[in-house]
């Protein structure tokens, strides 16, 4: 299983358009980039591609990755960071198979597949929706996938674990979430490869968010900001909790100091992992 991070940081990536501040500074310098997340994986037994999340910024990132177009793709919640670059497929792929949980979300009072029909009514000859019941493991691309309740208010979003059957490699993604992640969901998620975990800003800055940062931990730090992302220091209690091989921070905001925003463990657009 190759994993390619193809989109690492949040709405608005960094370098931020027409953001001067150090951190966007320092990324043009070294010349990286942190777009709009999406996560490709690639089978090459079967020689498949799984993308997980359709970024508006889909064209560029294939274009500077050069990975394969997916062969089936799955979406974690509906803001447009997410989803809007599904709209990218069109004329680029043709029968493309959509995993989205089923889950009716009381805030929109429709499940993430049932608003992807909804909002892409114009792709339904490119593409073909697949409701996907939490936790029920489904076939894609030779790999086994299932989505994971996380807590990400006001909307239902999930996280996502990926394995290779055969080999037994484990993908896990918290997808965006606080560090209030249900048990099961913890469980589900454990013992990962390669663990993908939000971590917008570190927890030094919850005093600039509008009420603060929440799940203290033992040290007094919030490993949640506000109330829908994890702090970077809540990403790596979460990584030790579930026993993870290698963790990469992702969802990351320029927020950053510039002095931390590319230390270890936050990942840029364009790692790459075999597992």
């Amino acid at each position: 299983m190759r994993v390619t991070l193809l989109g690492t940081g949040n709405t608005t990536g960094t370098p931020t358009v027409g953001c001067d501040c150090d951190t966007c500074e320092a990324a043009r310098e070294r010349g990286v980039s942190r777009s709009r997340f999406s996560v490709h994986v690639e089978n090459e037994r079967t020689g498949e591609a799984l993308l997980v999340d359709f970024s508006p910024d889909f064209r560029q990132q294939f274009l500077a990755a050069d990975v394969p177009l997916p062969d089936a793709g799955i979406v974690t919640h509906i803001h447009f960071d997410h989803l809007d670059g599904l709209g990218n497929v069109y004329r680029l792929v043709d029968g493309l198979p959509v995993h989205a949980p089923n889950e009716t979300d009381p805030a929109t009072d429709e499940s993430v597949a049932e608003t992807i029909r909804r909002k892409y009514d114009y792709l339904e000859d490119r593409i073909g929706v697949h409701a996907r019941d939490p936790f029920d493991p489904f076939e894609t691309c030779g790999l086994e996938v299932r989505f994971v309740p996380v807590d990400h208010p006001p909307l239902l979003c999930f996280g996502v674990v990926i394995e290779d059957p055969k080999t037994g490699a484990k993908l896990s993604l918290t997808g965006d979430t606080s560090y209030g992640i249900p048990e099961r969901s913890r469980e589900a998620l454990a013992g990962a490869d390669l663990l993908l975990a939000d971590a917008i800003v570190p927890a030094s800055l919850c005093h600039h968010h509008p009420i603060g940062g929440r799940h203290e931990g033992p040290d007094g730090l919030p490993r949640t900001f506000g109330t829908k992302h994890m702090t970077r220091e809540g990403a790596l209690s979460l990584a030790d909790a579930l026993d993870a091989t290698q963790t990469r921070l992702v969802h990351l905001a320029h927020y950053y100091p510039a002095d931390e925003a590319f230390e270890e463990p936050l990942a840029v657009d364009g790692e790459v992992y075999e597992l």
